[in-house]
C-alpha cells in the first residue's frame, strides 16, 4: 500500500491558452482540486511554494481553507521556503490550519529552491548571520520552528495582562499537538537528508535533486531514502518516519492523454539549476496504463517511499487534472499493490 496524492506549483497565466488565468483561479482552482482528489479515494493535496512568481506563495489561507471544504485528505506542502519565513509567526498560521483541518497537515519545508528575484528573502527582512548562508539561516529558523511546535511555555507573563492568562511561561497559541511529527524536510542532497532525520522530520525528495554520482534520478533517490533512514534509527526515534518521492506520471487511456504527454520524453536530464551545483531532473513516465506500470515496477525511489506525490499540469483545469489523477488511481495503482 503506498499513498498517493497530488503536488501543485499553482501556476497561474493571463494567456488564453491558460485554464488558470489569475491568482485567484490559481487558488480557488487549488481548493476544487483538493475536494475532487479526496472524492477519488486519494490521499494527499500538496502545494508548492514560490514567492515573486505567478504560482502559489503564501500557503496557509489556502491549507485552512482546503481544510474546511475536505474531511480526510492530507493537506501539506512541497516546500515552504524557510528563508523567507519568521518561524513565531509561521507556528500561529501553521497551528491555526492544522487545527482547521482536523490535524491533517503535512508541512513539507526546506531551504528552498532558486528564486525569481535576486536574494528574495532580504526583501522579507531576513539576512544571514556573519559568516553564514542563506541554507543556514533557513535551518536556523526551521530549528526555531520545530522547537515552537513542541508546544512548551517560553515567554514571560505580563503581571498585570489584559486577560487571565495559565501558570507558568506563555507558549504560541494556537497550539495544534501532533503537528511537530508532521513536519517534512525537503532534502536535495543525502547530507541534508540525514540532517533531517537527525531531528526527527520526515523526508521529501523533488522531481530533482542535486547530482552526487551520475547515475539516474531514482537509483540516487533510492541511496538517498536508506541514508536517512539509518541516520532516523540511530538518532533513536521511537516513531516510523515517513517519505515522499514526486513524480510526473500521466497513464495515456484517452486521445487528450496522447495530444498531451504522448510525446514526452522518457530519460532523466542533468543540468544547473545553481551556479556549480549539478542537478539531475526526473524522466516524465507517460504511457498506456500496461507499460506505464511496467516501467514504474524499475524505479527504486518510489519502491523505498511510502508516499507518491503526482506533479499536475494545474492550468490546464480541475476537470483534467482530476482525469489525471482517477487514471493512475484506476488503471496503475492497483496493478502496482498500492492499492
Amino acid at each position: 500500500m503506498k499513498k498517493i496524492g497530488f503536488l501543485s506549483f499553482g501556476h497561474w497565466s493571463p494567456s488564453p491558452q491558460s485554464g488558470t488565468r489569475s491568482g485567484a483561479d490559481a487558488l480557488l482552482q487549488s481548493i476544487d482540486l483538493a475536494v475532487a482528489a479526496e472524492e477519488l479515494g486519494a490521499d494527499g493535496a500538496y502545494y508548492r511554494v514560490h514567492h515573486f512568481a505567478r504560482q502559489l506563495a503564501s500557503p496557509f489561507p489556502l491549507l485552512a481553507a482546503a481544510g474546511a471544504k475536505t474531511r480526510r485528505i492530507e493537506l501539506g506542502t512541497a516546500v515552504i521556503d524557510m528563508r523567507y519565513e519568521n518561524p513565531l509567526y509561521m507556528a500561529e498560521d501553521a497551528g491555526a490550519a492544522d487545527l482547521i483541518a482536523g490535524g491533517r497537515l503535512q508541512l513539507g519545508i526546506s531551504r528552498g529552491s532558486p528564486e525569481q528575484v535576486i536574494d528574495g528573502w532580504r526583501h522579507f527582512g531576513y539576512v544571514p548571520e556573519e559568516g553564514k548562508s542563506d541554507a543556514d539561516m533557513a535551518r536556523r529558523h526551521s530549528e526555531i520552528f520545530l522547537d515552537l511546535l513542541r508546544g512548551e511555555g517560553f515567554a514571560q507573563p505580563n503581571p498585570r495582562p489584559m486577560f487571565p492568562n495559565p501558570p507558568g511561561l506563555l507558549r504560541l497559541e494556537p497550539f495544534s499537538a501532533g503537528l511537530r511529527d508532521r513536519i517534512w524536510w525537503g532534502a536535495a542532497t543525502d547530507a541534508t537528508a540525514v540532517w533531517a532525520a537527525k531531528l526527527g522530520m520526515n523526508l521529501q525528495s523533488s522531481t530533482l535533486k542535486f547530482d552526487e554520482s551520475g547515475e539516474p534520478l531514482h537509483v540516487q533517490q533510492a541511496k538517498q531514502i536508506r541514508a536517512y533512514r539509518a541516520a532516523w534509527k540511530e538518532a533513536g526515534h521511537t516513531r516510523e518516519p515517513r517519505v515522499s518521492v514526486s513524480r510526473s506520471i500521466f497513464a495515456l487511456v484517452n486521445d487528450m492523454d496522447r495530444a498531451y504527454f504522448g510525446g514526452s520524453e522518457g530519460e532523466d536530464h542533468f543540468g544547473y539549476i545553481e551556479p556549480e551545483k549539478r542537478a539531475v531532473f526526473g524522466r516524465t513516465y507517460a504511457d498506456e496504463p500496461d507499460k506505464l506500470a511496467e516501467q514504474l515496477k524499475e524505479d527504486e525511489a518510489i519502491a523505498e517511499a511510502d508516499t507518491l506525490l503526482l506533479t499536475v499540469p494545474n492550468q490546464l483545469g480541475v476537470d483534467y487534472n482530476a482525469h489525471v489523477l482517477e487514471s493512475i488511481l484506476k488503471h496503475v495503482a492497483p496493478a502496482l499493490g498500492w492499492r
